[in-house]
């Protein structure tokens, strides 16, 4: 029942470039949250509470904490994080690796050339009745578009997750790191259009997590 796992690095700034999702355990000698149907909110208001405020040399030292019981019942919150867990670029699921449980899209959505090997996440937005707000459907609309012109291309994985598509149009150096930039014009306008809806809902997120005191 799992559908990728989140290492725990330490509660602090300095240390959320080691938080990710991925679909097997890396090697780093920290505990790994298993994200499955119960975990999925909570992992993903942990994992967006980390990334949605920009580290600083102002709150680079600060620590994240034990929060108010609120976050529970926010069902808004709760939806604008899974969102912006499916499209951050901290979310390093690939098809590559196993089964893609995060495609938010069901294929004729996104016009794919075939059946997808798991509808778990549609299923699970459907089944437990999340409707996201406007920042959060802003995400969505940018995100589908980004999943239509990746189907057709001609050589398109239908199981690709959104780090393999942005791998496809970005590239890798010799290294293999991905490039930061593509010399797709049509995937840069939509990545941008992305990034922005994605920092609008990050500003929303981020009130929420000094409300509910996740950081003070």
């Amino acid at each position: 029942n799992t559908i990728g796992f989140i290492p725990n690095p330490a509660p602090d700034y300095q240390n959320n470039k080691y938080l990710f999702i991925t679909i097997a355990k890396g090697n780093r000698h920290v505990n790994y949250t298993q994200v499955n149907k119960n975990t999925l909110i909570a992992a993903s208001i942990y994992f967006s509470v980390r990334h949605c405020i920009d580290a600083t040399w102002l709150n680079d030292r600060d620590q994240f904490l034990y929060p108010k019981d609120g976050w529970q019942e926010d069902t808004e919150f709760q939806a604008d994080c899974l969102v912006y867990t499916l499209f951050h670029g901290q979310n390093r699921i690939s098809a590559e690796q196993g089964i893609n449980h995060w495609i938010p899209f069901a294929e004729t959505v996104v016009n794919a050339k075939d059946v997808f090997a798991s509808h778990f996440m549609t299923g699970y937005i459907k089944d437990n009745h999340i409707v996201f707000s406007e920042a959060g459907q802003k995400v969505m609309a940018v995100g589908r578009e980004l999943w239509r012109y990746y189907h057709k291309q001609p050589d398109s994985m239908p199981n690709a997750s959104f780090y393999d598509i942005r791998a496809f149009f970005q590239g890798r150096d010799a290294n293999g790191k991905m490039n930061k930039d593509s010399a797709d014009d049509e995937y840069t306008r939509l990545i941008a259009d992305l990034r922005h809806a994605q920092k609008k809902l990050a500003s929303k997120i981020a009130l929420k997590a000094y409300e509910y005191e996740f950081l003070k």
